[in-house]
């Protein structure tokens, strides 16, 4: 059974810094691309960061690159994204999820997700 649970939300004021993880198991997620997303109210469910199975590659989107860091450790299972000054843009739901695929920015090209967590930037 795959099974991702994100942690390390929470709130936070601007230009601070947070590090969410992401627990994975089942399926040999290890070799899966691991992918961050974030939903803020009224919003779609926007691309933040990925990553490839073997952790060599890395993708951002636009308003994130230089602030946040997507890496994982398969040893241990977990994903993890670094970030760092944070503004009240970034206030979302972040999710995590795993694709069979080549780090895709598409959420349709990932197969399993997390919960998610909540992460809130104080002004």
């Amino acid at each position: 059974q795959v099974q991702l649970v994100e942690s390390g939300g929470g709130l936070v004021q601007a230009g601070g810094s947070l590090r969410l993880s992401c627990a994975y198991s089942g399926r040999m997620l290890s070799a899966y691309a691991m992918g961050w997303f974030r939903e803020a109210p009224g919003k779609e469910r926007e691309f933040v960061a990925t990553i490839s199975g073997r952790g060599g590659g890395t993708y951002y989107t636009g308003s994130v690159k230089g602030r946040f860091t997507i890496s994982r450790d398969n040893a241990k299972n977990t994903v993890y994204l670094q970030m760092n000054k944070l503004n009240p843009e970034d206030t979302a739901v972040y999710y995590c999820a795993a694709s069979s695929g080549s780090s895709p920015m598409a959420a349709s090209l990932y197969d399993y997700w997390g919960q998610g967590t909540q992460v809130t930037v104080s002004s």
